[in-house]
């Protein structure tokens, strides 16, 4: 199929891809609630022990993530967007199917191990867009694309647990449905975004994920706004790996209640996205968007870490929401520096980057929590891993500023 040129088709492209994101979201969401309480319920209620094995699940996602992302992006740009997301779309659903049936922490682990492998959609996502948007628009529609993201979260984690209440199962088989759904979606309407003449040839040395990164090391920039991307994506680490184990923990709240803020995340991230990113590059720029939404991210981090109740804590992720300002600009910033045959690649070795963050961060930040609630220990800080997290946000607003700095000294001062 031709790569749509018109505005027109642009934009119906774009709200293809939209809604498959949307569905996809939506389903990651539905069991964000309930999967770190079905660990802990196999492991006994141990909240702690529960907390190490969750940490390995999610190391264990992310290295299918850091094996498999750079080939399945650099397959995207030999066969083109479509494929790869129905791919992606069909297996989770399938996968959500087998964690549905787990008897046990086996198989619920083989489960986590195959949606790693699959979890493609949304990096195969940021090249369609590439594909069919000019530079100039592609911040504002990775925004939108943000947007999506919190849509799913809004009715996702909300959903999910009230599902959970009913049966800590139920909301697998209800994201099931969902992505397969999804993926007939896509197999009839999603059209293709790459012609053919645009595509690239395969090589196994390029879409190995030691080849991927090859390519951020290409130009200074990409490796510099890469190291962005690993600290941020490591910081964000946290939130999955100990926020619902924290807020059971801390505040002795059920799946509901958690289920409930997780849906306001969402509605944050939507506001966010949606309305206010496209606004923010157009007033200062991708470079300022980026400092504003680090800065926020740390600060949301601090207030969650040190709230003394669900109130304060719910403070601190509506400052923390300001952080999604940023990923929209560095994405749009980034895509500029490669050509348009190369945009699954880029995705593809950002992906290698989110794997490397998330195979580091569910041990370290679980870890982390496990060792600062155990007992017998001279410092109990629940929100320890938090604080860790504005740490490394902090210590990526370090990386981009030199970045930006050494971005202006190459520029003529008349160019600036």
């Amino acid at each position: 199929m031709t790569e749509p040129t018109t505005h027109g088709h642009r934009r119906a492209a774009f709200a293809f891809v939209f809604v498959t994101v949307l569905l996809d979201m939506f389903a990651i969401g539905i069991i964000i609630p309930v999967l770190p309480r079905l660990v802990e319920d196999f492991m006994g209620g141990d909240t702690a022990r529960a907390a190490m094995i969750y940490g390995i699940f999610g190391t264990a996602w992310a290295l299918m993530q850091f094996l498999f992302m750079p080939v399945l992006g650099s397959l995207s740009d030999r066969l083109g967007r479509r494929p790869i997301i129905l791919l992606s779309n069909f297996g989770l659903g399938l996968d959500y199917v087998l964690m549905a049936l787990a008897p046990n922490l086996r198989w619920l682990f083989v489960g986590r191990v195959i949606s790693g492998i699959t979890a493609a959609s949304v990096s195969t996502a940021g090249a369609y867009i590439a594909d069919v948007t000019p530079a100039e628009q592609r911040a504002a529609k990775f925004g939108l694309l943000g947007a999506a993201f919190g849509a799913g979260f809004v009715v996702g984690p909300a959903l999910g647990g009230l599902l959970g209440d009913i049966s800590p199962r139920l909301p697998f088989w209800v994201a099931a449905g969902l992505s397969l759904t999804n993926g007939l979606y896509g197999l009839f309407v999603l059209p293709e975004s790459l012609p053919r003449e645009r595509r690239s040839p395969f090589s196994w040395r390029k879409a190995n994920p030691i080849g991927a990164l090859k390519l951020l090391r290409s130009h200074h920039e990409l490796w510099g706004l890469s190291g962005v991307t690993f600290l941020s994506n490591l910081a964000h680490a946290a939130l999955p790996s100990t926020a619902v184990l924290y807020m059971g923990y801390r505040y002795d709240w059920d799946a509901k209640k958690v289920g409930l803020l997780l849906g306001g995340v969402g509605v944050c991230q939507i506001i966010v996205n949606a309305l206010l990113v496209s606004r923010v590059v157009k007033a200062i720029g991708e470079r300022q968007t980026i400092v504003v939404g680090l800065v926020a991210g740390a600060a949301g981090f601090t207030i969650q870490a040190m709230a003394p109740n669900g109130a304060v804590y719910a403070v601190g992720i509506v400052v923390m929401s300001l952080w999604s300002l940023m990923n929209p600009a560095l994405q749009g910033w980034m895509t500029r520096l490669v050509s348009p045959s190369e945009q699954g690649r880029l995705q593809g070795a950002n992906g290698s980057v989110l794997g490397i963050a998330t195979l580091i961060g569910p041990i370290l930040f679980t870890q982390t929590f496990a060792n600062f609630i155990g007992p017998h220990r001279d410092w109990h800080l629940p929100g320890a891993p938090f604080l860790l997290s504005a740490l490394l946000l902090v210590s990526a607003l370090s990386v981009a500023l030199r970045v930006m700095a050494t971005r202006l000294q190459s520029v003529p001062a008349a160019n600036q």
